[in-house]
């Protein structure tokens, strides 16, 4: 999340104005996150959430996201539902840019995530992915490990100036993912970006998922990877092993992993560093001018995939078999 297209008050009243949601009170734009611009908005019936996508997001995608949101609160996973309009619609046009409103959900998300947290994502993970077999629409990933030497080449002039022998490591790194990508995974929705601020909680108890615009049709246990890189590392960018354990058990709790994912997941978690390496590289140095966001450290993704270049098994990941 974050704030590109400013929005003023005489817009907003005459977009709000489409919806049976009252009248404005107030709204207020918010900084974390890097795709699109989001703002809380208050009305006389109570808080909303209000996107505008940025040129990153495919107009093409959107009724696939929104859509996804739709159906996976109607399953009973909590994620805000997009508010349809006086006309049915869910999207509509505001400041020159797509824009939907969605419900707001109560909770905050955890700074220092716990293996509470952890067990707690692995489950409602498994229970996303179970609820998003039945979703009839399907969305390529735009970011799956075809893509990545794409997006390398955007930047890989600029490289060095973030990190000193970043070109070559990143070239010899997507060339061995190039090479040893598994294949036949099992497959469907998967959330691909969650991430700890999209993530709620309430107490010890997960209140609700957020931000499915990265949301796809990918490998399971792709998603799986994306969490172990953005829970289970520590400050200091080791890897605690009793919070993959509790993020893998609450996932087979719900979904019991293949000997396919298991072997798998490994290279898959190198590949989800490196994705996150390429893309917060490519924020770093390319975000524009003026725009209220807080670009991530690249760096922080180097030193989690010298992690995973160095795991043999998913037991390196704290993970136990079940029988």
């Amino acid at each position: 999340m974050a704030v590109y297209t400013e929005v003023t008050d005489d817009d907003l009243i005459a977009f709000l104005a489409r919806y049976d949601v009252g009248s404005l009170l107030s709204y207020k734009g918010i900084a974390e996150g890097v795709e699109n611009t989001n703002y809380i908005v208050t009305t006389s019936t109570g808080p909303f959430i209000l996107t505008l996508y940025e040129k990153r997001v495919d107009a093409n995608d959107l009724p696939y996201f929104l859509g996804l949101m739709e159906h996976l609160a109607a399953a009973g996973l909590s994620c805000p539902t997009p508010v349809r309009d006086l006309d049915g619609q869910n999207l509509n046009k505001l400041s020159g840019r797509d824009a939907a409103l969605v419900t707001f959900l109560d909770g905050v998300w955890p700074r220092r995530p716990n293996k509470v947290h952890c067990a707690a994502v692995g489950h409602t993970l498994a229970e996303l992915h179970l609820a998003g077999q039945s979703y009839q629409r399907t969305r390529q990933n735009g970011l799956g490990y075809k893509d990545w030497s794409v997006l390398f080449d955007k930047f890989s002039d600029q490289a060095e100036t973030i990190s000193s022998g970043l070109t070559d490591h990143l070239r010899t790194e997507l060339d061995h993912l190039e090479k040893v990508w598994p294949k036949n995974l099992p497959s469907g929705v998967i959330h691909a970006d969650l991430f700890p601020d999209n993530v709620f909680f309430i107490g010890k108890e997960l209140s609700g998922l957020i931000d499915f615009y990265f949301a796809c049709n990918d490998a399971f246990a792709y998603d799986i990877a994306i969490c172990l890189n953005a829970w289970c590392f520590e400050p200091d960018f080791s890897f605690n092993v009793t919070k993959g354990q509790e993020l893998l058990r609450g996932y087979e709790n719900v979904r019991r992993l293949t000997s396919d994912e298991v072997r798998a997941m490994p290279t898959l978690s190198r590949g989800a560093a490196t994705r996150f390496l390429l893309t917060r590289c490519y924020d770093w140095l390319n975000t524009p001018d003026g725009a209220v966001v807080q670009p991530h450290n690249p760096i922080d993704y180097l030193r989690r995939l010298r992690f995973h270049q160095r795991a043999t098994s998913l037991s390196d990941y704290g993970y136990e078999a079940t029988t």
